[in-house]
């Protein structure tokens, strides 16, 4: 059975940071102006007012006569202590909380706003009783109480330790994860390769064939800016890059320096341009005019962009793309982020970035984390602060929080691309310095997504073939979150995934007809790009050639942001 701390970071692994192009939208005052609504809201909508303190108050009577029978829901991990279920102190206090909660959401329900307002209200909201939740407090948590008991105190001074530590060191938020284990280039990143070239923005790496033959079509994979690219690469057992390699690939991959502010006009069309120069170098290495490319979330928008300006200047040396847990064309109805943003919030978004020069990752993590705070948040604030325990140490967050800055000109371009949507308006509006039209790419694509994705959800996913001029497209649903999609190796028996060859109108009429298969994506993806690959030849015994030799050993520098 897996250890509370274990289940804290599993489920902290699922809410792991993305670039959602809304996500900068979010402003603070816009918020606070949420806030000012419903207390305006109880004056001006009295009888709705009234009706849900008369439920609040009575069905709190019915909790302190000991005659309600609410219970909390089997999966809301804050109340698994039997305490909650045995001591009538515990309970009742549960009990009210609960009740209180559901009235308050009823409430903001019931109150006239409009739609957007009542987005945010109810985020808002959400925020307030998740934060009033007892077993936020020592007194209220039955665990910590006993904790401190058992410890002889010692929790409590350790708690208080976590607590100033993360004041200190951690802009203020718990920390989610134990660094201490882990080191990139020891145990992390650590398939063998080279950066064979490298420019201001970028280092191009490439790995070290594990077979004897290598297909002739390589693979080029382009991570998010917002993210290092290791992800792609943690440890050998879900290394995406060791299957790649297994499965007879040759292996290029991108890793984006990390921008500070003298690095603020960096933008789009700078990021193409780049990704054109390392392109080259890799047909120029690999002697195949043709390369696979796949890219992942926001990766998935560049890869994209780069794709469209290749097919708009009659460029066919993409032979076939793969876009990973990645929406093309983000709607404000996709997700709670978008719900909550408007077209006044992103500009402002704009001007904070262009004035600071970044959107700082740590900036841009903080904000995700208060979007699922009871994940990020105030589990973390139970198990380190009252529990006096420290985080777990665990890969993926070790990753998450090795955050990146996005350049003020590249987020620009992304709420651009969230306001116009390009993508959706083929050969009328400009990115990158070209009119972008996804229906001029004819490569073959592979489409992937995942069931309980909520920054890039799989419905607005699926959009995705619907908008490129493939004429063929397999979709596949994975049936994890945002990364743990991403990072499916095979061997897991929990895994499974949904498949149907053929592209239907919309995506429930896709669900309807799909079928469920065990296991893991990748090796489905894998004789996919076999297919696409081209014959086989000797893998090269030496990494970069004579123009382009290798520089220094993977994974480079610029993922220490040298």
């Amino acid at each position: 059975m897996a250890s509370p701390e274990d289940e804290i970071a599993r489920n902290a692994a699922m809410n792991t940071t993305a670039l959602n192009p809304l996500l900068g939208g979010i402003n603070r005052q816009e918020l606070l102006g949420a806030v000012t609504m419903m207390l305006r809201s109880t004056m001006t909508n009295p009888v709705t007012t009234a009706r849900a303190m008369r439920k609040i108050a009575a069905e709190n009577t019915e909790i302190l006569l000991g005659k309600s029978a609410r219970s909390a829901d089997p999966k809301d991990r804050r109340f698994k202590d039997p305490a909650w279920q045995h001591n009538p102190f515990y309970k009742r206090g549960m009990q009210a909380y609960l009740a209180t909660q559901e009235h308050l959401n009823d409430w903001v329900s019931e109150v006239k706003m409009g739609e957007l307002e009542h987005a945010r209200a109810k985020f808002v909201m959400g925020m307030i009783t998740d934060a009033l939740a007892p077993t936020n407090t020592l007194i209220g948590n039955p665990a910590a109480t006993k904790r401190i008991v058992d410890s002889g105190g010692l929790s409590l001074l350790k708690g208080m330790k976590n607590l100033y530590d993360d004041l200190t060191k951690n802009g203020g938020l718990p920390a989610q994860v134990d660094k201490r284990p882990f080191k990139v280039g020891e145990n992390l990143a650590t398939s063998k390769g080279a950066v064979i070239w490298k420019n201001e923005m970028l280092e191009l790496i490439q790995y070290q064939p594990l077979t004897e033959k290598v297909y002739r079509t390589p693979i080029l994979i382009i991570p998010p800016q917002i993210n290092k690219f290791y992800a792609m690469d943690l440890t050998p057992m879900v290394s995406m890059v060791q299957f790649l390699l297994a499965m007879e690939q040759q292996v290029f991959v991108i890793s984006w320096r990390n921008p500070t502010k003298k690095h603020a006009h960096w933008g789009m069309s700078d990021y193409i341009d780049s990704l054109l120069q390392a392109s080259e170098v890799i047909r120029q290495v690999t002697k195949s005019a043709k390369i696979n490319v796949s890219g992942a979330c926001s990766g998935g928008i560049t890869t994209a962009t780069f794709a469209s300006l290749l097919a708009a200047a009659g460029d066919k040396r993409i032979n076939s793309l793969t876009f990973m847990v990645c929406v093309l064309n983000p709607q404000r109805e996709d997700s709670d982020i978008g719900q909550i943003a408007s077209d006044g919030s992103l500009e402002i978004a704009r001007k904070m970035s262009k004035m600071r020069g970044i959107l700082k990752g740590d900036d841009l993590a903080r904000m995700f984390a208060w979007m699922r705070p009871n994940d990020l948040v105030w589990n973390y604030v139970v198990n380190n602060y009252l529990m006096g325990e420290d985080p777990p140490p665990y890969d993926v967050l070790f990753w998450n929080n090795d955050t990146t800055n996005l350049p003020a000109q590249l987020h620009s371009d992304y709420l651009d691309i969230a306001l116009h949507q390009p993508f959706d308006r083929p050969g009328e509006v400009e990115v990158a310095g070209h009119l972008a039209d996804l229906t001029k790419i004819k490569a073959d694509a592979f489409v992937v997504a995942g069931v309980t994705d909520h920054i890039t959800p799989w419905k607005a996913c699926y959009r995705t073939p619907g908008l490129l001029g493939s004429k063929n497209v397999e979709f596949i649903l994975s049936s994890s979150g945002h990364l743990r999609s991403l990072i499916n190796p095979p061997g897991n028996p929990k895994a499974k995934y949904y498949r149907n060859t053929e592209i239907r109108p919309t995506p429930d009429e896709w669900a309807a007809t799909a079928t469920e298969q065990s296991g893991s994506w990748w090796p489905l993806w894998g004789e996919w790009l076999k297919a696409r690959a081209g014959k086989q030849k000797p893998a090269p015994k030496a990494l970069g050639n004579e123009a382009f030799p290798p520089i220094y050993a993977a994974p480079g520098r610029y993922v220490f942001n040298d």
